[in-house]
Order: C-alpha cells, then sequence, then structure tokens
C-alpha cells in the first residue's frame, strides 16, 4: 500500500554538488554538438565505492501466475506484440495485477483509465524487475506511462535526496514538446507522493531550471544540449541516476544528438536501470542499445514492417503542383466539419503561405513552425488542443513529439520524403482507438516513395489509386516546382 517513501537511510550526507559548481566560463555558447560537454570530467566508476540501490519491485499477482504460458503467447499474437530476452515475465491485464501500489493506482482510477495498454501490459513487469529493456511502439500507444510509473515506484525506494543532491530519474527526449508532455504525465501522477519534477530545455531562459535543479528533484525530463549545459556549469550532476530513460531515440539520433546522449551516460553509474523507447528499429538505434543496455528485453508493439494504423481511412491524390490548393481546399469544403485537422508542409514558407490562403478562404488555420518563437508556438498548441483553432499547419520538425489527442484527420499538403515520416505523420490522427482520416497529395516529386507508400496502403487494407500505380511505376522525374515555393 502506499507507504512511507524512501526507506529512510540517505546516501551518505550527499556531499556539495560536484566540488562547488564554478561554472563553466559564464555558458559561452555556440559549441558544436561534438565539442558539447568537453568540460565533463570522465567518471571512472567504482562499483565497489557506490551505495547499493534497490531496482527490483515486481511482486507477481496470483492471477498472473496461474496463467499459462500458453495463454500469455495468445494474448501476446492477439496484441502484436513480440518480445525477446531470457526470463520474460508475463504480462498483466489489469492495474490491480500489476502490483502497482495503492497510491499510483488511485492516480490511475482517478484519471479513468480501464485497463492497461498493451505496451503497459508487458512493460510495466519488465520495468517493475529492475531490467534493462527497449520498447518499439508507436506514439499514442501509452508508452509514457510504461516508463514513468515503474521509475516513481522506483524513486519511493530510494533515500531522500539530500542536498546536493542531483535526480534519481533521468528522462531523455528530443524537443521541448515532448519533454512538457512528459512533464505533465509526471505532474499527475506524481502529485500524491511529493515527488518532484523539472523539465530541462533550450530556447528560453535558465534561470527557473537552475533554481528547480539547485533545490532537487527526483525526475529530471531533459533534451541533451541543455542538460550539459546545466551539468558543465555544476548546477546538478547525475550521480544519484538510477533510472535512466531513452525516449524517442530514433528521432534524437536523427537530429544528431548521438555524441551529447554518449557524454551524459557516461556521466550515470553503470549499475543503472536503462529504458529506451523508439518507434522504429534502425541499426543505429540498436547499436546504442547494445551499448548502453545489458541483458534486456524487447518488446515490439505492432510490427517491425512500416505499418499505419489500420484505423486510419488513407486517402491518396495524385495532383500537379499547380492544382494543389484547390483539390485541397476541395478536400476541406466536403470533409472538414470543424474537427481538429493537421496540414504538414515540407518548408516554413511553405506553412506561412498555405496558413495564409487557407484563412482568406474561411478557414480557422495557424501554422506552427521552427521559426516561429516558444511563445507563439505554445500558444497556437494551445489553442489548437482547447479547440479555439481547429486547422493547424505544420512542418515535420515543428510536429516531432506534439502530441495532440482527438485529431480527426492529417492532410499531407506536401508529401513528406520517406514511409516512416508518412506513418509517423499520419499516426496522428486515429490514437487511443478512435478512427481517422488522411488525405496525402501525391506530385511527381514524391515518386521515388510510391511503392513504398503502396505497400502501405495495400497492407493497411485501403484502395490504391490506378494512378499513384502508374506514377509509382514509372517512378517519374522531379516535378515542376510548387508555387509554395521551397523557403528553407
Amino acid at each position: 500500500g502506499g507507504g512511507g517513501g524512501y526507506g529512510g537511510g540517505g546516501y551518505g550526507g550527499g556531499g556539495g554538488g560536484y566540488g562547488g559548481g564554478g561554472g563553466y566560463g559564464g555558458g559561452g555558447g555556440g559549441f558544436s554538438n561534438s565539442e558539447m560537454g568537453s568540460g565533463l570530467r570522465r567518471i571512472d566508476w567504482d562499483l565497489s565505492k557506490l551505495p547499493v540501490f534497490e531496482k527490483n519491485f515486481y511482486y507477481e499477482h496470483p492471477d498472473v501466475t496461474k496463467r499459462t504460458d500458453d495463454e500469455a503467447n495468445a494474448w501476446r499474437r492477439s496484441h502484436e506484440i513480440t518480445i525477446q530476452g531470457d526470463g520474460i515475465p508475463k504480462p498483466c491485464m489489469t492495474f490491480e495485477e500489476a502490483s502497482m501500489p495503492a497510491y499510483v493506482l488511485d492516480e490511475v482510477l482517478k484519471c479513468g483509465f480501464n485497463s492497461p495498454t498493451p505496451i503497459q501490459s508487458q512493460g510495466w513487469p519488465m520495468a517493475l524487475l529492475g531490467r534493462d529493456m527497449v520498447g518499439i511502439s508507436k506514439t499514442g500507444s501509452g508508452k509514457t506511462l510504461a516508463f514513468l510509473l515503474p521509475g516513481m515506484i522506483h524513486i519511493n525506494a530510494q533515500p531522500y535526496l539530500q542536498r546536493g543532491d542531483g535526480p534519481i530519474v533521468l528522462v531523455l527526449a528530443p524537443t521541448r514538446e515532448l519533454a512538457v508532455q512528459i512533464k505533465g504525465e509526471c505532474d499527475k501522477f506524481g502529485g500524491s507522493s511529493q515527488i518532484k519534477n523539472t523539465c530541462v530545455y533550450g530556447g528560453v531562459p535558465k534561470r527557473t531550471q537552475v533554481g528547480d535543479l539547485r533545490n532537487g528533484v527526483e525526475i529530471v525530463i531533459a533534451t541533451p544540449g541543455r542538460l550539459i549545459d546545466h551539468l558543465e556549469s555544476g548546477v546538478t550532476n547525475l550521480r544519484r541516476v538510477t533510472y535512466l530513460v531513452m525516449d524517442e531515440a530514433d528521432r534524437m539520433l536523427d537530429m544528431g544528438f548521438e555524441p551529447q546522449i554518449r557524454k551524459i551516460v557516461q556521466q550515470i553509474r553503470p549499475d543503472r536501470q536503462t529504458l529506451m523507447w523508439s518507434a522504429t528499429w534502425p541499426k543505429e538505434v540498436e547499436g546504442l542499445a547494445r551499448d548502453f543496455l545489458t541483458n534486456y528485453y524487447q518488446v515490439t508493439v505492432g510490427s517491425l514492417e512500416l505499418t499505419a494504423n489500420k484505423a486510419i481511412r488513407q486517402l491518396v491524390e495524385v495532383v500537379d503542383d499547380h492544382d494543389k490548393y484547390r483539390r485541397c481546399s476541395d478536400f476541406l469544403r466536403r470533409e472538414f466539419k470543424g474537427e481538429r485537422v493537421i496540414i504538414f508542409v515540407e518548408t516554413k514558407r511553405g506553412a506561412d503561405q498555405l496558413t495564409r490562403s487557407l484563412r482568406m478562404d474561411g478557414y480557422p488555420a495557424s501554422a506552427i513552425h521552427g521559426d516561429k518563437t516558444q511563445d507563439e508556438r505554445d500558444r497556437v498548441l494551445a489553442e489548437f488542443r482547447q479547440g479555439r483553432c481547429n486547422m493547424l499547419v505544420a512542418t515535420d520538425v515543428a510536429a516531432r513529439g506534439l502530441d495532440v489527442k482527438n485529431v480527426q484527420m492529417v492532410v499531407n499538403f506536401d508529401m513528406p520524403n520517406n514511409a516512416e515520416d508518412y506513418v509517423h505523420r499520419i499516426g496522428r490522427c486515429g490514437r487511443a482507438g478512435a478512427t481517422g482520416v488522411s488525405m496525402s497529395y501525391f506530385t511527381r516529386k514524391a515518386a521515388k516513395m510510391g511503392r513504398e507508400l503502396i505497400r502501405i496502403l495495400r497492407e493497411a487494407g485501403q484502395e490504391v489509386p490506378p494512378e499513384l500505380e502508374a506514377a509509382a511505376m514509372s517512378g517519374g522525374g522531379g516535378g515542376g516546382g510548387s508555387r509554395y515555393g521551397r523557403g528553407g
């Protein structure tokens, strides 16, 4: 049951941080990715000198014990879950079976969740056993709670933070938006057990972040660059981290964060528990897992082949660039009934131009892209979430890590460059079991991904327009320039 926090004791008086900080040349800025973190001392960890910590909190519920392996495997098959590793625990079908303490269970029930999502059913016992794990699952599958709730149970079994201690749980995320969402879940579920958290990311002044870190927080959710800033200036340290999460690992590598991630992990004791989450499993991510995880479980939801959510009706029209806006406007007139829609474009300039055209046609559109200030992005997102503006025009980079519930429609005004991004984009509608519709405008410029697109459509039982087959066969050359210019 709810019980008494971090089992007393304490971590040898928690000596005063990294030799009194002293700052790192006042944040001289402008480091390239690979130079970043050059001020961090390599730590040669001697495990015999470190306090021992507990990481196995799993108690198998009698109902789970009673289930046969055949029943467990049948359940996994029906939920498209594949597993690798030795000593894999059986999934838990209900919150009660997950051996969550009362304080966690109460919060979960308050939020109106009836039963765990498939990734939680299989992921919780794995994480609670204290083992390293890789979870491969699309966004919107409930993965945030799959790593957060076991993290909170882990925290509650450790000695309280002393002055100068850094966090116990560290979550690395690729973007500010994703970090802020994870923080939202932490606030919701950590409140009753007084677990403090803070979010650390670039693009905003450091003051508040520094204050939180100096006061001591159990959970830090961070983008890699800004975390390194705070480590170099001695504001915090990672000596007490025993539970490390890398969320959207594939995106972090795409964005060039690998050198920073390696520097950060070097600052964390090697006998920690590490959980890595990714929407895809390219060999770069696998390499990272091999370097950072030991004897890990791997759990995959859905196939590793790129597949689109079958709850999404995928429409594709083959068009000329100059005709795209008219076709899109016709489609919105027919299909748009005021629900939430995200329209993807390739460039920032394209986003602004399309938003202007849509507004002139009376649609409530707002744009979000990398040139907008953080305040503007936050405002547009808040309006979109609250339903005050229902049409969001976005570039891929701006949409990464965006978690907006109840998006019913996705429009690919400009096709993405690859099939992975296509699946990622349309996966933003039809989440949490709802159905959605996606419309994609396929121009000659996108011809090289035609075959892959056809495979995705067929696999999801969708209609393949004959014009798309013809375009894919011809593998067409570069199409005529669009009037939505390519501006950077």
